[in-house]
């Protein structure tokens, strides 16, 4: 990608460009706990984006995107989000640059990625690389969790979606071979070593993405925030979910009517098995840790309600298969992909199987992704 990157800047805007890079992230467990909050388990990996930028002298700043072989112009002293559009990110991070008393001018970019999948955010990763590359560019003193909130801020603002600080944080912050425990409410982390042996961590891309996942996603969050509201008078201090004990359960289900309890339970419940999956992976135990990610996914699936049918099929029909340790849905959910702890012996014959059987159930091919834990943002050339 770097060479297409710098080969494409080249013959559109002539020069060398300073080149950053952001990967995509999974997480190994902790979905929908972020803004709560809640504590998740990240991880960069292998993939992401690449970013070639470089001033131009102008007031405008031209961005071409390689994956869709498209250009954007817009003035950087007067733009607004174009709904649905891929340059909404590079405006939002340009616009919190900017609200932050940062003085940019115009510049031209080009960007691309490896990122393969749904779920492995290149939202973030795209809007992290450009922080990235803007505070290479204009020789800016920003640090990388300012990156990452700006980045979160931006998506908010400028893509309509109210996503955590998960995404972009995983990608600025990520380490090779470690995973972050990360508390998404004091915005720091402890790296926790991450040891599979013999066993590898496997994407399958269901290949699907339901239309409801943003709304779905909108509302999910609103109920949670419902649910703090109703929780109140019986935990004054409470500000999130992240506040009540998972001792408390039986408790919280006496106040919240069921359609909130089971919302609520579930981000309860999985800032516990964040913890518990953590301690697993530090005493090297992938049996209790491959158990989490199966309560995980239940608990998305059957509580928050943020599965489909082709993902509960990925998951369920894998648990069965020789050589899986765990699995559950990742990401925000209604499509996108199950990460898989699998036995290396066992992972042709795991994806020869469960192939077959998606294309029976749903007339879909899957895809199969491996990862690998891999290291944060960075420029690179």
């Amino acid at each position: 990608m770097i060479s297409k990157i710098t080969k494409t800047f080249k013959e559109l805007f002539g020069g060398m460009p300073i080149l950053a890079f952001a990967p995509g992230r999974i997480n190994l467990i902790g979905e929908h706990t972020d803004y709560q909050d809640g504590l998740v388990f990240p991880a960069a990996v292998e993939h992401g984006i690449w970013v070639g930028i470089q001033k131009n002298g102008l007031d405008s700043c031209r961005l071409y995107s390689y994956d869709y072989k498209e250009e954007f112009v817009f003035d950087v002293h007067s733009f607004s989000p174009k709904k649905g559009h891929w340059a909404n990110y590079t405006m939002g991070v340009v616009s919190q640059f900017q609200q932050a008393g940062y003085q940019l001018h115009g510049f031209d970019m080009v960007f691309g990625g490896n990122i393969p999948a749904s779920g492995l955010s290149s939202s973030a990763a795209l809007s992290v690389a450009i922080g990235t590359a803007l505070t290479e560019l204009f020789k800016l003193t920003i640090t990388k969790k300012s990156i990452v909130l700006y980045a979160q801020k931006a998506e908010h603002l400028f893509a309509g979606v109210k996503c955590g600080i998960m995404d972009p944080y995983a990608s600025a912050f990520g380490v090779k071979d470690k995973a972050l425990l990360l508390d998404c409410r004091t915005n720091t982390h402890f790296e926790v070593e991450v040891d599979f042996g013999d066993h590898s961590l496997l994407l399958v891309n269901s290949k699907v993405k339901h239309n409801l996942a943003d709304s779905a996603y909108n509302k999910r969050r609103e109920a949670c925030e419902e649910s703090v509201a109703l929780l109140k008078p019986t935990y004054p201090e409470a500000t999130t979910l992240r506040d009540i004990p998972v001792k408390d359960l039986d408790k919280v289900k006496q106040i919240l009517p069921e359609e909130l309890f089971t919302k609520a339970k579930h981000v309860i419940t999985e800032i516990d098995r964040v913890n518990l999956a953590s301690n697993a992976l530090h005493a090297s135990d992938l049996k209790v840790f491959g158990n989490l990610l199966k309560e995980s996914h239940r608990s998305l699936s059957q509580d928050f309600e943020v599965s489909c049918e082709e993902l509960d099929f990925l998951a369920e029909k894998s648990w069965t298969l020789p050589g899986i340790i765990g699995s559950r849905m990742m990401g925000g959910g209604f499509g996108g992909c199950t990460i898989n702890l699998i036995a290396n012996a066992e992972l042709q014959n795991f994806q020869n199987t469960l192939s077959t059987a998606y294309k029976e159930k749903f007339d879909i091919d899957a895809d199969f992704i491996p990862v690998s834990l891999s290291k944060g943002a960075e420029i690179v050339g």
